[in-house]
């Protein structure tokens, strides 16, 4: 392995677990579901690894049955040609619970979970539970697979709110700029003198109160609030709507 190789491997940050399930405990054995990001099948395996060698090292899980799907770049392919540049691309690992690793992937694709891995975590209680336990690690992996989309969309939002936000704020700098204007000139007209220096003045310092203004969405985020997003998507939105409005009006009137 080269040294490069080597520090990319050093310098990449372990993988996250992006959500957990409730236990489930059926006559001493336990199940618990995970779900990582995993842009490839390489980051997969990985965090698979990592879940069962690193999150629940001396923990002594009976099983750590993982599964993915992620969609990658077609071999020659760079992504420019759109969709038909990619490829999904889906595996399990049984962990010696045979089958099981096929019901999570069946899991992932009824869900539409994709770009992830799934892990569900089984310690064994003694007591042999037949296909109970088939049905324990497909709820686990339900759960989490429905978090996880969640968690996708809340991201897809916020990212989508902070784009509105700073184009709300230029438009409104501009509409600023073309308030102040349009009050200088009839200042001028009015008194017979040029106040724009202090329009100008005001105007500037609007101007970096809009820039300087920020949104925390991290407790709506948090409590995976969708509904709240959504609103204020609609509500930003709106506000571009009127924005632009005020702007046309103006320069309509010039």
């Amino acid at each position: 392995m080269s040294t490069l190789d080597t520090f990319l491997q050093i310098a990449r940050p372990p993988p996250e677990v992006v959500v957990t399930s409730q236990e489930i405990r059926d006559r001493g054995s336990i199940f618990v579901g995970s779900v990582y990001r995993a842009n490839s099948v390489e980051d997969a395996k990985a965090a698979a690894r990592h879940h069962k060698h690193v999150v629940h090292a001396g923990k002594k899980v009976a099983h750590e049955i993982s599964a993915w799907r992620c969609m990658v770049l077609k071999p020659g392919r760079t992504g420019l040609q759109g969709p038909d540049d990619f490829e999904l691309r889906t595996g399990y690992d049984d962990d010696g619970e045979q089958w099981a690793g096929a019901k999570i992937l069946k899991v992932m694709q009824l869900e539409g979970a994709i770009d992830a891995v799934v892990v569900v975590s089984r310690w064994f209680g003694g007591t042999l539970l037949g296909p109970a336990r088939f049905q324990h690690i497909e709820t686990c992996a339900s759960e989490v697979c429905r978090k996880f989309r969640k968690v996708e969309e809340m991201e897809e939002c916020i990212q989508t709110l902070a784009t509105l936000d700073d184009l709300l704020a230029t438009l409104r700098t501009e509409l600023d700029a073309l308030n102040s204007k349009a009050d200088a000139a009839k200042s001028r007209s009015n008194a017979g003198e040029d106040t724009g220096g202090d329009a100008t003045s005001g105007q500037t310092q609007k101007q970096k109160l809009l820039i300087a203004k920020t949104h925390d969405y991290s407790a709506m985020r948090d409590a995976l609030d969708l509904t709240k997003a959504r609103r204020l998507i609609r509500a930003r939105e709106g506000a571009i709507t009127s924005v632009k409005a005020l702007i046309a009006r103006h320069k309509d009137a010039r």
